[in-house]
């Protein structure tokens, strides 16, 4: 196996890994020299997104596979090209009798101004052979239409834009489909967003499966997403199809599809423990599903299986618009998230809640947005529902708390009815904690909230009390999560695979082992400042103590990384890195040690807390860490040792921060301790 890939953070380009490593440009160019070297029998580009797409192509298109002769595989070029012209999509997918959305192609502005004409505002704008987005988006008005057709035009390698009539509003659902040669076709998980057409499906928070379809619906998807695989000609891998749904009369029409593994392909591998990247690279070198065992249940199954789940999935994207203050924070079909976090639980609000306090954004719930007395008016609020931004989900909840009826949410913000009632009920079972006295809380009622995904910090909010507290209680009442294992079968068939999740049930499934074993915290979801390169240390951290004859634990909540594959560690429990869900898989686990130096500032920040509740740290010791992390411990450190710095005080207060300013004098540097990339300076 020879690999191309010009990222040195990621765990693919370890020499170790391949065959042959070559940390090159992903350009037709490079990969035609290293074509010249190796002499490769054939080339897989479905794993790298749209430039392994792309360079494919250009290397096809450049004659370089065919002097060569170097096979295609994955997906024929014929394949791609029908699914990425956006022209031959179309066409393809009125042949098998599905409907898209009402478009024409522009190679030019004049082209899209003729267009324009026809379908009128607002418009949507897809550029051909892009990814995430790139170079498209909504024009309301003839400004935007001509700035956004003009980077479209750019970004597109073809010089190609389709010009799409407006279905904002309507329910988008994705299908996980693989499919091999002899025309097996399983899929491997049905993908809701909750955010409705127009918002980039890698922005939108998303659950799986999806939980708004009749079962005749499903049907209907499930049918026409394996149509389009057989149309398109891809029979030796994964794709994704994405469709939108009227709301109002079921209507459905297909999006696009990916001929290739996704974003959400990884997050379907996460959500069901099908390792769909595993399978479809199998399938490219001749394998059928029907060959495959199912490694997660331990070859009870083979991979034509089709996973079935008794849980719920929730994504939800993070963003770092306070490091672009200049940018625009509204969201549309071109994707600016930074990372995203994911969470299992058994009910969609289970998930739901932890997936956000695993977003590591100073939320713990539902928290509010908006002052407490504020009126509708003044605080902006239907302005907020109507454009989707990156605290949207937040002002739904506000919504509830100052009085807006179900059906008036819905009809500004166009998220389903369903998913607004869940909400509801949350923000209406917040009052009830808030009003009961901590000391009338029992067992049941404590047990209810948590089943509902309520943390302990939520709760302690809304009681105005501390964190501890509520935990304190919890333990006395012995309210503890059991942990549930995820298999892709349902409990069907046993599997010793431990892919863990916390609930709160009756029945335990974890059943820890008895022996020396180290637990390695990660990094939680991406942002800028801390990416796969903490991933990284994790797995590498994993894998050297495996070698040492350690049962190495996992914990982490992002579905993008390797450390959370399910065949990385001895046990991993994909859960929100807050110090309530850490301690508690301590308590079951009870490792020998704990590592919080690998997964960047996610888990320094709990070290000093897990070690006072009892957790032994190994590695750098918390003491270390706060000397290094806390500004007015470092600077002191530097004093002992003799050494210089720049002159420098520390504030607790904004009157100290004022004081302290204008006695070192102006220009200055502010910055916070324990943060990572520059957070919060300036």
């Amino acid at each position: 196996v020879v690999l191309v890939n010009s990222n040195p953070a990621t765990i693919m380009t370890d020499p170790d890994f391949a065959d042959a490593t070559y940390i090159e440009p992903i350009r037709w160019r490079s990969i035609a020299s290293i074509i010249d070297v190796e002499r490769p029998d054939a080339l897989l580009p479905t794993m790298g997104g749209q430039t392994g797409l792309n360079c494919a192509l250009d290397l096809n298109r450049h004659g370089v596979l065919k002097e060569y002769d170097v096979e295609m595989i994955g997906a024929s070029r014929e394949s791609i090209d029908k699914a990425e012209d956006r022209q031959r999509f179309r066409e393809a997918m009125h042949s098998i009798g599905l409907e898209t959305v009402r478009g024409e192609l522009a190679h030019s502005m004049e082209d899209a101004h003729a267009i324009l004409e026809e379908i009128g505002f607002p418009t949507i704008i897809r550029p051909s052979f892009t990814l995430g987005g790139s170079g498209g988006g909504v024009a309301y008005d003839a400004d935007e239409f001509t700035a956004i057709c003009k980077r479209g035009l750019d970004a597109s390698p073809t010089k190609e834009l389709l010009i799409e009539e407006s279905i904002l509003g309507w329910k988008e659902f994705e299908m996980e489909v693989v499919r091999d040669k002899n025309d097996n076709c399983i899929i491997v998980c049905s993908i809701e967003n909750l955010d409705p057409m127009g918002v980039h499906t890698g922005d939108s928070i998303t659950v799986a499966p999806a939980q708004t379809l009749t079962d005749k619906e499903y049907q209907l998807m499930r049918n026409a997403s394996i149509a389009v695989l057989r149309e398109i000609g891809v029979d030796t891998g994964g794709s994704n199809v994405q469709f939108g749904i009227r709301p109002s009369d079921g209507h459905m029409v297909i999006v696009e599809m990916n001929p290739r593994v996704s974003r959400s392909s990884a997050l379907a591998s996460k959500a069901t423990g099908f390792p769909i990247a595993r399978v479809a690279a199998k399938l490219a070198v001749g394998f059928t599903l029907d060959e495959l065992a199912n490694d997660i249940t331990g070859g009870a199954t083979p991979a034509s299986f089709e996973p079935s789940i008794d849980y719920v999935v929730t994504k939800v994207p993070r963003f770092d618009f306070e490091k672009f203050p200049r940018a625009d924070a509204q969201l549309t079909t071109q994707m600016k998230s930074v990372g995203e976090a994911m969470a299992i639980g058994r009910t969609f609000q289970e998930s739901f809640q932890k997936a956000l306090r695993s977003l590591e954004i100073g939320s713990v719930g539902l928290d509010p947005q908006i002052p407490p007395g504020l009126s509708i008016e003044d605080s902006g609020l239907e302005e907020r529902l109507q454009w989707p931004g990156p605290k949207r989900i937040w002002f739904v909840a506000d919504a509830f708390r100052a009085g807006m009826a179900l059906g008036e949410i819905h009809r500004i913000s166009s998220i389903d009815p369903w998913f607004l009632a869940q909400i509801e009920e949350l923000v209406g079972i917040e009052e009830k904690i808030a009003g009961t006295a901590l000391i009338d809380v029992d067992a049941e009622n404590l047990r209810s909230w948590k089943r509902k995904g309520f943390s302990d910090a939520r709760i302690a909010a809304l009681r105005n009390c501390q964190e501890h507290e509520v935990r304190e209680m919890r333990h006395r009442l012995e309210v503890r999560p059991v942990y549930k294992r995820v298999d892709s079968c349902a409990a069907e068939f046993a599997t010793a695979t431990a892919y863990l999740y916390s609930t709160y049930e009756e029945e335990c499934e974890a059943s820890p082992e008895d022996q020396k074993k180290v637990m390695v915290l990660g990094g939680g979801p991406n942002r800028i400042g801390q990416g796969i390169e903490f991933d990284y240390c994790c797995v590498h951290a994993a894998m050297a103590l495996r070698e040492d004859g350690f049962q190495t634990i996992m914990v982490n909540c992002n579905p993008e990384t390797v450390s959370t594959d399910y065949d990385i560690s001895d046990r991993l429990y994909f859960e929100p890195l807050t110090l309530e869900d850490v301690l508690e898989i301590i308590k079951v686990e009870n490792p020998t040690g704990i590592i919080v130096q690998y997964g960047g500032q996610t888990p320094l920040k709990l070290a000093r807390a897990l070690k006072a509740a009892g957790g032994r740290i190994i590695g750098t010791t918390p003491e270390s860490i706060h000397q290094a992390e806390d500004r007015e411990h470092f600077q002191t450190l530097l004093k002992t040792l003799g050494l210089r710095q720049p002159p420098n005080r520390t504030a607790t207060n904004e009157t100290d921060a004022i004081r302290i300013a204008g006695k070192i004098g102006y220009p200055l540097v502010v910055r916070p301790s324990y943060v990572l990339g520059g957070r919060a300076m300036e």
